[in-house]
């Protein structure tokens, strides 16, 4: 937990409706793309499947379309966010691109590493956290590119982005199942991490995704002059 002399918190209002929105949309679509792919790609094999008509896997692949979907439109408006949102959530708020955010970069490493005892207090995400995002938000591309190539190889501008990218759709697929593993990995990490910052910070982080607000020393607030408070 950060150093905080007054010992007080103020609620600090961090993300609006529409990026909570896209953040709940990403994780869900992201759960049900994961666990139907692992179907389609494996699907386990029963004795009584041989003399019972089943549809199990018409029925994941149908939900795994429809996770698609909402996937890429959660990804439009987490664009939309980084170039026209509020002041925490465009992209040169999270990234690596200005002195400040070169250091706070730092900061967190050193901080994750034990190195620091200092959490640093920080509306939006810190530096790491934003540029492992905008990092997740190219490999979500690249999935949902593979994806459309696997879906409509008939479709002419597909078919020729698919193959000017990956060459064949054997190698869409393996890297498409290659990136749910990223996925996975994601996900358990993000989670770990989110209870870990609960445990020993004070910013609320996962109480914060839900209500948009996060909570921060009041001397640092005052100290920076720039963060609005409610």
């Amino acid at each position: 937990m950060g150093a905080n002399a007054s010992g007080y918190y103020v609620r600090v209002p961090v993300w609006s409706v529409a990026l909570r929105l896209y953040h709940w949309t990403f994780a869900l679509s992201c759960i049900t793309l994961i666990l139907t792919g692992l179907y389609i790609n494996y699907p386990p094999i029963s004795t009584w499947a041989e003399f019972m008509p089943s549809f199990s896997m018409a029925t994941m692949r149908t939900w795994h379309f429809a996770a698609a979907f909402f996937f890429m439109s959660a990804l439009a408006v987490r664009f939309y966010l980084y170039l026209f949102g509020n002041r925490y959530e465009k992209i040169q708020d999270c990234t690596p691109v200005s002195v400040r955010n070169i250091k706070s970069l730092f900061h967190a490493i050193m901080f994750y590493l034990y190195m620091l005892k200092e959490h640093e207090a920080r509306p939006g995400h810190n530096v790491l956290a934003g540029t492992f995002y905008c990092f997740v938000v190219f490999i979500s591309l690249l999935m949902i590119v593979s994806g459309l190539y696997l879906m409509y190889p008939e479709t002419g501008w597909i078919q020729s982005m698919g193959n000017a990218i990956f060459g064949s759709q054997q190698m869409a697929r393996f890297i498409h199942y290659a990136m749910t593993w990223f996925f996975i990995f994601f996900t358990m990490i993000h989670v770990y991490l989110c209870i870990w910052n609960d445990i020993f910070g004070s910013e609320g982080i996962i109480s914060g995704i839900f209500s948009g607000r996060k909570m921060l020393p009041a001397d640092a607030v005052a100290k920076d002059g720039t963060i609005e408070t409610e």
